[in-house]
């Protein structure tokens, strides 16, 4: 009766009239729903994370401390049951659920509501002992060990048996239980080794299977992967293998269709255990993902869960300059509200440290507040940590948590995370039917990542997200909140399109790209895009987009340090270095900057087209942030994107360095939240910002905003 997009929608509807968040049953409509996400259930933002009480059943006295303090914290939420399978399942088809329902009946009477997982993220010794082909096989044909985790056959007929079975056994007897309202389906998929893939001989069958779907004949294979070249052309589908280092790994072609394959493989999986629950539950579903994670394509991915979720564990006083860190998070965040361009779960946090790096600084004062109102600046439902209580042994015992080995509720950490509880709850009313409404949008495709990085082409060490993320760091220096698209997206609504480093070209994409432009609106890219189709077959004859580009590229350097170049742009100089493509424009094309050295002298840099009723900007070779900032600005003015319709504008145009802002709005843009975050060290001033109405405390800032350091003031959209 429904379509696989509009089933997540449907069961929240389904759940929606049905349950607890403060002790009381509370009704709410599908549009209820949908505008403030059905991560929002009953309204309030969750407050909370990783409960792990499996580890301290022996401490009965700690589990009830647990639960007092979390009511002092304002924990409103917890997940449960993430590494809990051998636990639950000490033998095969031996179920011990008692000590999970009775924590989660005294999570009900203190009024917390509870995430539940299913647990094939970890998996129990019996089973590997009893089952070893679920284990997985790695590329040079080695079988892991047990251990670890996700250390697992996607294929395994064995192993899919035994997650549906705890599956559905969790989802029978908590499925209706009224403080349950979200599913979490295993943890952190394809996040073990640095190869997240199974390389056995039943990956290897399906592999082949999924191949012959695609292509249909050995001929339209061969074709596609140009395997003519070093006489590689395959005559039986037996021949085909995954890339190896023992065998062929440098047909890019197969490493691309082999990559798409595995992250298949890999939401098949997770589609599986969402039918499972399904099977007794009508709750909806999440899996925690993890921002700009290479090995699954989390456009694939997301189409397996009803609410995106995400695990955030920036790099804090890392050096001196948080700006960095502070761009690349907030675009894991963005990332994470653009896959079904909805509100998502911050699923983890830490609430000071991490274990893990060479070094773990403690998050400074204030850093842990800001971090968390980053996230529901742009769009997250919640701030959630791993985990509430830190482990006695084990890998990440000293990773921080709310509460420590020592000293209950006396810690720093405790305190602010309290106070971060407090404001959320705050918030809530406040917030629920508004959502970041970006007007802008930057390509970011996994398939795309996939093929630059592993190209032997002008460079070795490209690097697609430092690139993406560059472009993205201009928007954010405006305060301008963007969406990230996959070139399957649809790209109107939009005013501006970004597609850096766009190095692949699906079908059909040069014609939505087209037809945006021609109808009004703004495209950018760069150097090194449109070079390829999605099987990495270089273009020949003319560019796809060469008349909407106005340019025609005839070579590519690859200027070492010595040899960069550099060009002027509105009066000042800036470098061109790693890339630089020598193209030459058509008779209608301003040019903005050219080249200033060598054989390439006074080729075009910065271009502009117009086309239709659009008009589409080309940077011919890879320069600084600075330049970056100064040419996006110009754009965001040109497609009208900075400008002073409202006063929540007028802050954007007066941003210092480190000082950002994003918006949460009602669909028509008139009511709303303005969060402006400082993620310097010191205290900062802005001015000329108009009449300001503080959304938290009604206060009223006439002209100047002070702003202590690392904190984030939020102001009524007017």
């Amino acid at each position: 009766m429904t379509s696989e997009k509009s089933r997540g929608i449907l069961i929240a509807e389904r759940r929606a009239g049905d349950c607890i968040i403060t002790g009381m049953r509370q009704k709410h409509t599908l549009s209820e729903m949908k505008t403030g996400g059905c991560t929002m259930i009953g309204g309030h933002l969750l407050h909370g994370g990783d409960y792990n009480p499996e580890q301290w059943i022996e401490y009965p006295e700690i589990l009830e401390e647990d639960l007092k303090l979390m009511n002092k914290a304002n924990v409103n939420c917890v997940t449960l049951g993430v590494f809990s399978w051998a636990e639950l399942e000490p033998k095969e088809d031996v179920y011990t659920f008692e000590w999970l329902e009775e924590i989660i009946d005294k999570l009900r009477e203190r009024k917390i509501q509870v995430v539940l997982a299913t647990p094939s993220g970890g998996m129990p010794h019996w089973l590997t002992q009893k089952y070893p082909e679920t284990l997985q096989v790695q590329a040079d044909g080695t079988v892991n060990l047990p251990g670890k985790r996700h250390n697992f056959c996607y294929s395994s007929p064995v192993m899919r048996r035994k997650v549906k079975q705890i599956d559905r056994a969790l989802a029978q007897r908590f499925g209706k239980k009224e403080n349950v309202i979200l599913w979490h389906i295993s943890n952190e998929f394809g996040g073990n080794f640095k190869d997240s893939t199974c390389h056995c001989e039943k990956c290897q069958k399906k592999f082949r299977e999924w191949l012959k779907n695609k292509y249909g004949t050995l001929d339209k294979l061969n074709a596609s992967w140009w395997t003519g070249f070093w006489s590689h052309k395959y005559t039986d589908w037996d021949q085909i293998h995954s890339p190896s280092p023992q065998g062929e790994c440098l047909t890019t072609a197969l490493t691309l269709d082999w990559k798409r394959f595995s992250s298949e493989q890999i939401t098949d999986f997770c589609k599986m255990e969402a039918d499972a629950l399904r099977e007794f539950s009508d709750l909806p579903t999440t899996t925690n993902m993890m921002g700009f994670f290479k090995g699954v394509d989390y456009n694939t991915l997301k189409n397996a869960v009803d609410i995106i979720s995400w695990d955030n564990y920036p790099f804090w006083h890392e050096r001196k300059d948080e700006v960095p860190e502070a761009v690349y998070t907030s675009a894991g965040n963005a990332l994470m509200r653009s896959l079904k361009r909805e509100p998502f779960l911050l699923m983890e946090s830490t609430p000071s440290s991490v274990s893990w790096r060479s070094h773990n600084p403690l998050k400074r004062p204030g850093m842990h507040m800001l971090s968390s109102m980053q996230a529901v600046a742009h769009g997250a439902d919640s701030v959630q940590y791993f985990q509430w209580r830190k482990s006695r042994g084990g890998y990440e015992k000293f990773h921080g948590a709310v509460v420590d080995h020592k000293n209950g509720s006396d810690t720093r950490t405790f305190r602010e995370v309290t106070e971060v509880g407090k404001r959320l709850e705050h918030l809530s009313g406040g917030i629920k039917t508004f959502l970041n409404r970006a007007k802008a949008a930057i390509v970011f495709d996994w398939e795309n990542w996939w093929a630059v990085e592993d190209t032997s082409g002008p460079r070795q060490d490209l690097d697609y997200v430092k690139c993406v993320t560059d472009h993205y760091r201009a928007f954010w220096e405006c305060g301008l909140d963007v969406d990230f698209v996959s070139m399957d997206d649809d790209f109107s609504g939009y005013r501006l399109l970004a597609a850096p480093l766009n190095y692949m070209y699906k079908k059909g994409y040069s014609e939505k790209v087209r037809a945006f432009v021609e109808a009004g609106g703004t495209y950018v890219t760069t150097y090194f895009s449109g070079i390829v189709n999605e099987t990495d077959l270089c273009f020949i004859g003319r560019h796809p987009l060469e008349d909407v580009l106005g340019v025609v590229s005839e070579e590519m350097d690859a200027p070492s340090k010595e040899f960069e170049n550099c060009f002027d742009y509105n009066g000042k100089e800036y470098p061109a270095y790693t890339m630089c493509d020598i193209v030459h424009a058509k008779a209608k094309t301003e040019i903005y900057s050219v080249y200033k050295k060598d054989f390439y002298k006074g080729c075009p840099v910065v271009t502009e087209n117009a086309y239709g009723s659009g008009r589409a900007y080309y940077l011919s070779a890879e320069s600084d942030q600075r330049f970056l900032s100064a040419f996006y600005k110009d754009v965001f003015i040109k497609a009208g994107l900075l400008k002073e319709a409202s006063s929540a504008d007028r802050i954007l145009k007066r941003l210092p360095h480190g000082v950002t802002a994003a918006k949460r709005e009602d669909e028509t843009g008139r009511k709303g939240l303005v969060f402006v975050m400082n993620f310097n060290d010191r205290q900062v001033r802005l001015e000329g910002i108009g009449k300001q109405i503080d959304a938290e405390s009604g206060e009223v800032y006439e002209n100047v905003l002070e702003m202590a350091p690392f904190s984030c003031t939020i102001l009524k959209l007017k």
